[in-house]
């Protein structure tokens, strides 16, 4: 199966996105899927429109990923822009997108909602995703069940393109991410670069240290039951914490005679224990910037290939004429 996922370089990585997705992502990686993971720079200058901000965040999301686990050597890895037939997928798909079914994307509703300027990118946001997924035969598009929506638009513009000029382009199906990697940001809404409440991938432990230890909790005293159900403290520990140990802590909560402090410092040992790997690979990337260059480079060039061969037939069939 050819998995197709995207990542905007928008700001700093963090937990909230490792397991959302990326933990998923290696995953599907490792079980022989042909996975295509891109860095979508193009998408990010709806809410990024400081040059040197986005090339900084593209980088920093190339090492984050390649920290953590995925593999250039069994992932097609690599940056939007340096598929540019992608924006023109994007044109012709636009030219048989019914107005309607963007009025209904609430995507743009809720960004807008969220501070961003509407403009015409935020609007047709879902049609460069949809060339994003149709240009690469895509099978499997990983999505969290709250995103369902973005694929179900796609697969709307992909039926009534092949309904105007042929069957050309592939329907890509779902693949809903698990429903149990809802992560929480430090002040109980979801964890979101937006809210300011992150703990970031590649941030010293120190620095996750304090923002854990100062996670507000409620005043029950320590003798009494507590209710883990209602903790952001418990519902980060459940991510990092094997089974059996948070069964355990589960039930000291409902006995009573823990503090919160106690579960705290477990949790800050734990999640250190998981991030401390991936802070020191990406260290060493970014001492290695030729590197990371060349990984985007080839992937790049492998993305492209599959691009232009589905441009050629798109170009065919709709009557678009190139001098090459």
């Amino acid at each position: 199966m050819r998995v197709l996922s995207g990542i905007q370089p928008s700001g700093k990585l963090h937990i909230g996105n490792y397991f959302g997705a990326m933990q998923q992502y290696l995953e599907l990686q490792e079980k022989g899927n042909e996975c295509f993971y891109f860095i979508a720079n193009y998408h990010a200058m709806t809410s990024v429109q400081e040059a040197l901000s986005l090339q900084d965040f593209t980088a920093e999301v190339a090492r984050g990923y390649l920290a953590v686990g995925i593999d250039p050597e069994k992932s097609v890895f690599f940056r939007q822009s340096d598929v540019p037939e992608v924006c023109e997928l994007t044109w012709i798909l636009s030219c048989v997108t019914p107005m309607g079914l963007l009025e209904r994307c609430v995507s743009y509703k809720d960004k807008v909602a969220q501070g961003l300027k509407p403009n015409h990118g935020l609007f047709c946001y879902p049609i460069l995703q949809a060339a994003d997924i149709l240009i690469y035969n895509s099978n499997l598009v990983p999505v969290g069940q709250d995103q369902k929506q973005h694929l179900e638009v796609t697969r709307d513009i992909a039926v009534k393109f092949n309904n105007t000029y042929g069957e050309i382009l592939t329907i890509p199906d779902p693949y809903i991410l698990s429903s149990t990697a809802v992560v929480p940001g430090l002040d109980g809404r979801k964890m979101s670069k937006s809210y300011d409440n992150t703990l970031e991938l590649f941030e010293p432990p120190n620095r996750t240290k304090k923002k854990i230890m100062r996670i507000v909790t409620d005043s029950t005293p320590v003798e009494d039951p507590k209710d883990p159900a209602n903790c952001i403290v418990f519902a980060l520990l459940r991510l990092v914490a094997q089974e059996q140990e948070t069964q355990q802590w589960q039930q000291r909560y409902r006995e009573g005679g823990m503090g919160y402090g106690e579960i705290k410092k477990r949790t800050v040992e734990l999640m250190n224990e998981l991030l401390d790997p991936f802070r020191q690979r990406f260290e060493k990337l970014s001492q290695d910037s030729d590197y990371v260059e060349d990984v985007l480079r080839e992937g790049g060039k492998k993305a492209r290939a599959v691009a232009v061969e589905l441009m050629d037939k798109v170009r065919s069939a709709t009557g678009i004429i190139t001098s090459h």
